[in-house]
């Protein structure tokens, strides 16, 4: 039996919800996204509950700690073909021992899984802080295209929020297609009905101190890169090249 969710957090926790609500056996969680995966058996869909999301977190989080929702959030973030059945079993591992705390035990082969992918998913998530570069637009929102490895928009936000306070802004997957916006009250996702345009056009939507910025910073960098002291080896260990796309004077 395959139990259908919408591609949700909020979903996938309501699924294992009610596979004890039900007493379900024998059951797998697929996302809607994999349903083709699932044509030719029982499927039954899940509706998604914030209310039974919520009593699964604050179980594991009275049990575990906060760091462990952080952890399953990272493990979904990553799109791993196996991250229902990852999360799914930790959390039934977690509830059949109430008095451990069972992600350290790093013999439980999921438990291993999810301290692999929290760590690459914690990577991509600071190089995307780290590297994320708004351009000032016409309409005084500053705005940074990302295409990150991983679904880390939604882990970023609380960076953004802290660190821009005072200023308009929006982040836009172009893998996913979604972005956050952030009003200077809360933020919000959205999606962008002209993607090619903001993508291949952005001089016609940038604000002039925008382009005299950029043509400024590339001057100042042509200006003190110093040539002989070039290290490129070094230089693509701090700066992966994939992310040279984000930076102002590598374009």
């Amino acid at each position: 039996m395959s139990l259908l969710y919408d591609n949700s957090f909020e979903g996938l926790l309501t699924a294992v919800f009610e596979i004890y609500e039900y007493k379900f056996t024998d059951v797998k969680i697929v996302s809607n996204d994999s349903v083709q995966n699932v044509l030719f058996g029982e499927n039954s869909m899940v509706i998604t509950n914030t209310e039974k999301a919520d009593r699964v977190m604050l179980r594991l989080e009275k049990q575990l700690g906060a760091s462990a929702i952080k952890q399953l959030l990272y493990v979904f973030a990553s799109e791993n073909e196996d991250r229902e059945t990852i999360i799914s079993q930790i959390i039934f591992y977690a509830i059949a021992n109430p008095s451990d705390n069972i992600l350290n035990d790093y013999s439980n082969p999921f438990v291993l899984q999810l301290s692999k992918w929290v760590k690459s998913v914690g990577r991509e998530k600071h190089r995307m802080e780290a590297f994320v570069r708004f351009e000032l637009l016409k309409d005084a929102i500053y705005f940074a295209t990302i295409r990150p490895d991983f679904d880390v928009l939604p882990l970023i936000i609380k960076h953004f929020k802290e660190r821009y306070q005072d200023q308009k802004w929006l982040i836009y997957d172009e893998k996913r297609q979604y972005g956050i916006f952030y009003d200077l009250n809360e933020v919000t996702v959205v999606t962008l009905p002209d993607k090619k345009m903001v993508s291949k056009n952005k001089e016609v939507i940038w604000h002039e101190e925008e382009i005299n910025y950029q043509n400024l910073w590339k001057e100042y960098f042509d200006h003190t890169n110093i040539k002989e002291r070039k290290n490129t080896k070094l230089h693509l260990q701090h700066v992966p090249k994939r992310y040279w796309r984000y930076l102002t004077e590598k374009r």
